[in-house]
C-alpha cells in the first residue's frame, strides 16, 4: 500500500522477499533451510523498517545466507572438480540501472559484498577469475581458506562423486546438490534492488559460471516495474533470460506471481529446466514461485513473515519489534 507522507510525498510499504535456493531439498536440512531465510528477511527488513535503502536489505539478508552452512553460496559451497570453491554473485540497484556482479572468484566469504564493490569502486559491471580476485586483494578483502568455507559433509560428497559426466541437470535434480540463495526489496521511496549469490554446482567442470552473477538472468532490478532474483538450472535460466523475462511479463500488466509462473512454465517447456523466482514490484506486489520439489522462501511486509518450502505452502505470523 502507497502513503503519503506530511510533506506530500508518496511513499511505500517496504517489502522483501528471500529465497535460499530452487531444488529437491533433502529433510534433514529442511527446517534449517526455512529457518535460515526467515532470519536472513528478518534482519533484511530491519534494514528497511529503519528508512534503510532496498540495496542495503538485499545485500544484508544475502550475507545472512552467505554465512550459513546450510545454503550453497559463501560458507556454504560446494566444491569444483579441482576440489576448490568458486562463487558467483550479483547485485543491482533499480534506481540507477548500476550493477556489480563476480564470478569465478575464491575464498571470498561474502561474494555479494564484493560485486558491490565491483559496481560502487570500478566502471564495470562484472570482474571474473584472476582479475576478481586480484581487485579483491587491492580492496584487502580478506581470503578464507577453502577448509573454512567448505562443510565437512560437503567434502564427503565431493570425495563420492568425482566425475561431472552426468551433466549439468541430472547433478541439479540429485538430491545432494545445492543451489542459489536471493534477495528483492522495495524501500520506502519505492526503489527496487536485487541480490543472488552462489556457490555453484558440486564437481562442475572449472570455470563454469551459471545464471546468478549474469544480469537479466540469475537477478534484474529496475524501479520501472520491480526486482527479481532466480534459482534453479542455470543453463536453463540464462538461456530465457528468466529475470529479465519475468519483468517484460508485469511490464505488460500481469502481477507479480503471474509473471513468475508464466516465465517458469516458458522455461520449462522450452529448454525443459526448472527453477524459482522471487520477485517484488515496485508497487509492492510480490511473489516466490518454483517448479522444483522444494524451495525456502521468505517475506516481510507491514511486521507479516510470510514462509513456506512445499508448492502451494504459505505460512505467516507476526514480526516482534
Amino acid at each position: 500500500m502507497d502513503k503519503t507522507a506530511q510533506n506530500g510525498q508518496l511513499k511505500m510499504d517496504p517489502v522483501i522477499v528471500v529465497h535460499g535456493g530452487a531444488w529437491a531439498i533433502p529433510d534433514q536440512i529442511s527446517e534449517a533451510s526455512v529457518k535460515g531465510v526467515k532470519t536472513a528477511a528478518s534482519e533484511g527488513f530491519a534494514v528497511l523498517k529503519k528508512r534503510g535503502s532496498a540495496l542495503n536489505a538485499v545485500e544484508l539478508a544475502v550475507r545472512a545466507m552467505e554465512d550459513n552452512p546450510v545454503f550453497d553460496a559463501g560458507h556454504g559451497a560446494v566444491l569444483d572438480a579441482d576440489g576448490e570453491v568458486e562463487l558467483d554473485a550479483i547485485i543491482m540497484d533499480g534506481k540507477t540501472l548500476a550493477a556489480g556482479a563476480v564470478s569465478s572468484i575464491r575464498n571470498i566469504s561474502n561474494p555479494v559484498t564484493f560485486a558491490r564493490s565491483v559496481m560502487e569502486k570500478t566502471d564495470h559491471v562484472m570482474l571474473t577469475d584472476r582479475g576478481a580476485n586480484l581487485f579483491a586483494d587491492g580492496l584487502g578483502i580478506p581470503k578464507l581458506a577453502t577448509e573454512t568455507l567448505v562443510t565437512e559433509n560437503e567434502r564427503k560428497e565431493w570425495e563420492h562423486y568425482q566425475k561431472y559426466a552426468q551433466g549439468v541437470k541430472e547433478l541439479f535434480n540429485a538430491q545432494w546438490d545445492h543451489d542459489t540463495v536471493g534477495a528483492v526489496a522495495v524501500d520506502c521511496d519505492g526503489n527496487v534492488a536485487c541480490a543472488t549469490s552462489t556457490g555453484g554446482i558440486r564437481n562442475k567442470m572449472v570455470g563454469r559460471v551459471g545464471d546468478s552473477p549474469i544480469i537479466g538472468s540469475g537477478g534484474y532490478a529496475d524501479n520501472h516495474s520491480g526486482a527479481v532474483s532466480c534459482t534453479g538450472h542455470g543453463e536453463s535460466i540464462m538461456k530465457v533470460t528468466l529475470a529479465r523475462l519475468i519483468l517484460f511479463h508485469m511490464e505488460q500488466g500481469k502481477a507479480a506471481g503471474q509473471a513468475a509462473e508464466v516465465s517458469l512454465q516458458y522455461m520449462g517447456e522450452r529448454v525443459h529446466g526448472g527453477g524459482g523466482a522471487i520477485v517484488v514490484s515496485n508497487k509492492g506486489d510480490w511473489a516466490a514461485k518454483f517448479t522444483t520439489e522444494r524451495m525456502a522462501w521468505a517475506s516481510v511486509k507491514e511486521d507479516i513473515m510470510s514462509y513456506g518450502l512445499n508448492p502451494k505452502e504459505i505460512f505467516s505470523e507476526h514480526i516482534q519489534d
